[in-house]
C-alpha cells in the first residue's frame, strides 16, 4: 500500500539527528516566570490575581477573556511579582503575569476522573474548557471551541497530527516513544465526543519505530488506526494532513470541520488527557532546543513561562555564536533578537543556527527567471511567483483573483526558489492586507 501524501511539498534537510535519541527530562525553572495574557487566538486572558499574591502550582492566575480564549495557570508556585508588558518570542510586547518561582512547587489538588466512561460529553468538554488547553502544534486555538462544531454527528475523522514535519523538532516523536498510552487515551477522550468519528494517527514514514509502537497498540482498537506518510514538508500541514489521510480538501474559506474532520497535534492530545482523567490543567509542554551551535541539543517536558535563555542554558549553551535563532522550526518559526523572552503554551522549539542561510540568500537574490519551481512545490496549488509580484506592486485585487488567500504560509516557495526570492514573505504580507481591507468593509 502506498504512503499517504499530497501533491507538491519538498525536501529541507531535517537535522533531526541532533535531538532524536535525546529522551524527555523535565526542567525546573529557576528564575522567574512570566505568563503572557495572549497565549491563544481570541480574546487575552484576564488576570485574576494581583501584585503581592502568593499562588500554588495548577492555580489558576487569569480567566478567559470570552468564548474564544483560554485560562491561564500557574506552572509553579510562589508570589505574583509584576503584571506589565512583557516581551513574546514573536517580538511583540504583550501583558503579562510574572511570578516569582519559590522552588516548592507546591500544587493545588487536582480533581481526577475514577472513571472517564462515565463522564458526559458536557463534562468532558468543560473539563479541556477549565484546563486552558490550545492547540500545541502552534495556531493556538482554544481547543473546547474546536470540540463543538455545530453538527458533531458530520464529524467523521478526528486526526492527530504526528507528522512533526518541520525540520530539526523531535518532541513530538518523544513524546509517541515514551508515551504512547496518554496519546492514544487522548485520542479516546475525544472520539468519546464524535459517535461517528473513527480515529487516525498520522506519522510520518521517518519514524518507523512510532508507526509499529503505535499500531501495535491500537490493532485491537476498531474505531483507531495509524496511517504512514509520505516524508516531506509541509505534510503536518493541517489542510494537507487532512487530504494526505482521507482524501478530504479544504480551503481557506473553510473549518476541517466543514470537511468532516477535527484535528489535533500529540501534544494537546495527551493535554487532554491529563484534564480529563487526571483533572490537571495545561502547565507543561515538550520542547525541543537544537541546533549546530547547541551544545547538547536536548527534549525537555517544561514548565509554561521557562524563559528561553534558561532552557538554552540547559542544553550547555551554545559552542558556537549563532548567528541565527529560532522560536520553533526553520521554516514556519519566528526569528528572534533576544532569548529573554518566555515560552508558551504553543512554543515548541528554540532552534540556533550557526549560520544565518535567509540573510545570506537575501544577498543573492535575483530577478524571478520563470523556472516554476515554486509552482511546483506549492502544497495549495497556486502560483507563488505572480502572487509576489502583486504582492509587491499593491494589487490587491489580481492577488486575490489569483487565489493568493489560499496560500498556507509554508515557505517551501521560497526555500526552492533559484533565484533567491522572498515569496513567502512578500505573500503573507498581502495577505494581511486583504483580510484587514475585508474587515473594515464588512
Amino acid at each position: 500500500m502506498g504512503l499517504c501524501t499530497f501533491k507538491g511539498g519538498v525536501h529541507p534537510y531535517d537535522g533531526k539527528e541532533l535531538s532524536k535519541d535525546q529522551p524527555i527530562t523535565e526542567y525546573l525553572p529557576k528564575g522567574d516566570l512570566v505568563y503572557p495574557l495572549s497565549q491563544h487566538i481570541g480574546a487575552p486572558a484576564k488576570p485574576v490575581v494581583a501584585v503581592g499574591d502568593t499562588v500554588l502550582r495548577g492555580q489558576m492566575i487569569a480567566e478567559a477573556g470570552g468564548f474564544v480564549s483560554a485560562p491561564i495557570y500557574a506552572s509553579v508556585s510562589g508570589k505574583v511579582k509584576k503584571i506589565e508588558p512583557r516581551r513574546v518570542a514573536v517580538g511583540d510586547m504583550v501583558n503579562s503575569i510574572v511570578i516569582e518561582n519559590d522552588g516548592a512547587y507546591n500544587s493545588v489538588e487536582f480533581e481526577a476522573a475514577e472513571d472517564v466512561s462515565a463522564l458526559s460529553k458536557e463534562e468532558i468538554l468543560e473539563r479541556i474548557k477549565n484546563a486552558g488547553i490550545v492547540g500545541m502544534g502552534g495556531a493556538g486555538f482554544p481547543t473546547h471551541v474546536k470540540l463543538s462544531p455545530k453538527e458533531p454527528e458530520k464529524i467523521d475523522y478526528v486526526i492527530a497530527n504526528c507528522a512533526e514535519c518541520e525540520p530539526y523538532l523531535t518532541a513530538d516523536y518523544r513524546r509517541m516513544l515514551e508515551e504512547p498510552e496518554k496519546l492514544i487515551e487522548g485520542m479516546r477522550i475525544i472520539l468519546s465526543l464524535f459517535d461517528n468519528a473513527k480515529g487516525i494517527f498520522g506519522i510520518e514514514d521517518n519514524k518507523p519505530d512510532c508507526i509499529k509502537l503505535l499500531s501495535d497498540l491500537v490493532k485491537d482498537e476498531p474505531r483507531m488506526e495509524v496511517k504512514a506518510l509520505k516524508t516531506k514538508y509541509p505534510q503536518g500541514s493541517e489542510r494537507q494532513l487532512i487530504y494526505a489521510t482521507t482524501g478530504r480538501a479544504i480551503n481557506s474559506t473553510m473549518l476541517p470541520a466543514d470537511a468532516g474532520c477535527i484535528v489535533d497535534n500529540v501534544d494537546t492530545m495527551v493535554a487532554i488527557y491529563h484534564a480529563v482523567k487526571l483533572g490537571m490543567p495545561l502547565m507543561n509542554r515538550t520542547f525541543t532546543v537544537t541546533g549546530d551551535a547547541v551544545s547538547e541539543p536536548k527534549n525537555f517536558s517544561i514548565y509554561i513561562g521557562t524563559s528561553f535563555q534558561e532552557l538554552a542554558d540547559a542544553a550547555g549553551g551554545f559552542k558556537t555564536q549563532p548567528q541565527k535563532i529560532i522560536s520553533g522550526g526553520p521554516m514556519m518559526g519566528f526569528a528572534m533578537f533576544t532569548l529573554d523572552v518566555p515560552t508558551t503554551k504553543t512554543t515548541s522549539a528554540l532552534l540556533c543556527l550557526s549560520e544565518d542561510a535567509v540573510q545570506k540568500s537575501e544577498a543573492q537574490a535575483t530577478n524571478c527567471i520563470n523556472c516554476g519551481r515554486c509552482v511546483e512545490a506549492c502544497p495549495s496549488r497556486i502560483v507563488p511567483s505572480r502572487l509576489a509580484d502583486f504582492a509587491e506592486n499593491q494589487q490587491e485585487e489580481q492577488f486575490e483573483k489569483w487565489n493568493g488567500l489560499e496560500c498556507v504560509e509554508c515557505g517551501s516557495c521560497s526555500f526552492i526558489c533559484p533565484a533567491k526570492r522572498n515569496l513567502v514573505q512578500a505573500i503573507r504580507v498581502m495577505k494581511k492586507t486583504v483580510l484587514a481591507n475585508k474587515r473594515k468593509k464588512s
